[in-house]
């Protein structure tokens, strides 16, 4: 079963296309006009084996706010229509990444039930001309429309890059271990047979 999905999202505020294979190589495309999200997004489709391509353009001379929520908005329904019902997936994913003197540490759950529990405290308010707050944006809009409960906790960190870094690289590898295939699971990974 192939579990690629995408989508086009057009508004007064932004353009964007995202397409997604969780079942990929890694392989990105990423075309927005904020390179430090192209760093972090690029960072999800490596450790987390998924190909994706995003097309996107905002308004970005009044703030950067409206493309990173929609750009999550965006990976947030096509993650949720190319799982589909969940059938045979593990289900939860966790991961442990450092960065030199950073680690984090995301857990979640793709339980149909959005929730966001982000516990990330940066030293600087920037990283370059990237508003750090964007980040807890980007994640909230993923978690809304993919419907999936994110934990996320930057155990440590002096370096802003490292740990938004890690955070990511975190993000990527526990979402890799919820969508793989079950070999022991045959149905919904729920006593309520639906997530």
């Amino acid at each position: 079963m192939s579990r690629v999905a995408s989508i086009e999202r057009n508004t007064k505020e932004t353009q964007i296309k995202v397409s997604i294979n969780l079942d990929g190589t890694g392989k990105s495309s990423l075309n927005t006009p904020l390179p430090f999200l192209n760093h972090m997004l690029e960072q999800i489709c490596r450790h987390g084996l998924i190909d994706m391509d995003i097309l996107a353009k905002g308004d970005i001379d009044i703030d950067d706010h409206h493309t990173v929520e929609d750009i999550g908005i965006c990976i947030g329904e096509v993650l949720s229509e190319a799982l589909g019902n969940k059938s045979g997936i593990v289900r939860y994913g966790h991961s442990y990444v450092p960065l030199d003197e950073a680690l984090s540490r995301v857990v979640l759950d793709l339980s149909g039930r959005p929730d966001l529990e982000y516990h990330v405290q940066f030293p600087k308010a920037m990283i370059g001309k990237f508003d750090v707050d964007l980040l807890k944006e980007f994640f909230q809009a993923v978690v809304n429309h993919a419907r999936i409960s994110l934990h996320i906790d930057s155990i440590r960190g002096l370096n802003n890059h490292h740990i938004a870094e890690t955070i990511f690289k975190a993000f990527g590898r526990a979402l890799r271990m919820a969508v793989e295939a079950d070999p022991r699971q045959s149905g919904i990974p729920s006593t309520k047979g639906t997530l």
